[in-house]
């Protein structure tokens, strides 16, 4: 089980196999990963008719020049709860670098940034996340439903969010479109 530990700054794919539908195709950035467990932002699926003009609405923040990005669908965990993958360049008062590769950040300061043209040079927003309890995504990586795959931050900030699920898995040299959705038994 060690092995499928501490996977921090990687992509989780989820296989054709995943039983749970919410996770259907889903590409997660996570963000930590460690004995108490781990959180990640999904980055695979955007809400549908929801952009950043909306949400920046809510706060009453004026938008400013910053573009009516889609928002993502992060996970199914506090999904009225808002976070921003962004480049290492910004930093807030909750921002948390994660591997070198990417932060995450999760108050509205960094809305006002984005808005104001004074935050990260690139981002993504999402509502929710995943959240695995201590141990559990260890488990879950030892049946079908969980692949693990280096992360490359082109794929959150480069990407259209309809692509990141194959482009994660060619990543890592292998083809969806020759997965299958059963295990073989022997």
């Amino acid at each position: 089980m060690e092995a499928a530990r501490f996977l921090t700054g990687q992509f989780l794919l989820a296989t054709p196999g995943m039983a749970d539908p919410r996770f259907s195709h889903a590409a997660i950035a996570i963000c930590a990963h460690d004995e108490n467990g781990a959180v990640g932002i999904g980055i695979g699926a955007t809400i549908n008719g929801l952009g950043l003009h909306d949400v920046l609405e809510q706060f009453e923040i004026a938008p400013g020049s910053s573009p009516d990005a889609p928002i993502h669908f992060g996970g199914p965990v506090e999904t009225r709860r808002g976070f921003v993958l962004h480049s290492c360049d910004w930093s807030g008062q909750d921002t948390i670098e994660v591997a070198g590769r990417w932060a995450l950040s999760g108050t509205v300061d960094i809305l006002r940034a984005i808005a104001g043209g004074t935050g990260p040079s690139r981002w993504s927003v999402a509502l929710g996340y995943a959240g695995w309890g201590a141990g559990q995504l260890d488990g879950e990586l030892q049946g079908p439903g969980w692949i693990h795959v280096p992360a490359d931050p082109s794929l959150i900030f480069d990407t259209p969010a309809e692509e990141r699920w194959v482009r994660a898995y060619e990543s890592a040299g292998v083809d969806p479109r020759l997965l299958t959705n059963s295990t073989g038994t022997a």
